[in-house]
């Protein structure tokens, strides 16, 4: 299609940010996201050539369970417990995007959620889980 990318990490502390509502959360980690690459890139480079037709996309995505906000599982065993949790049960995920354009530095962004519906997950299907073994890949 012509279209290059590059993936940059932001490598923020999103602990660090925090927000009551969900839909605030996902925003303020978007942005932030945004920010951290944009101070790494590099002046002169090849973003900046080509920074006319050059976008940066940032995004965060959290979920809601019984009123609270779940991020990424920080060990196995919550991961095991977060999956055990929505079985037979329901969650709503809330996603936000950020699109930076690198010329002007203009900002559009935005959030929405979905509301997800779990069937009963055997306790051996949650066990056999790949997320579960390799969290630190997430």
């Amino acid at each position: 299609m012509g279209y290059e990318f590059a993936i940059m990490t932001a490598d923020i502390d999103e602990k660090g940010i925090r927000r009551e509502k969900p839909e605030d959360l996902v925003m303020a980690l978007a942005e932030a996201k945004a920010d951290a690459i944009v101070q790494r890139l590099p002046v002169g480079g090849p973003l900046e050539e080509d920074a006319s037709t050059t976008l940066l996309i940032t995004a965060d995505t959290v979920v809601v369970y019984r009123g609270v906000i779940r991020e990424k599982p920080t060990s196995e065993k919550e991961a095991h417990e977060f999956i055990k949790g929505y079985s037979g049960s329901h969650a709503a995920v809330v996603g936000s995007i950020v699109v930076t354009n690198l010329a002007t530095g203009k900002r559009c962004g935005g959030w929405d959620s979905a509301e997800v519906y779990f069937l009963e997950i055997p306790d051996e299907v949650i066990d056999s889980l790949e997320i579960l073994v390799n969290l630190n890949t997430i």
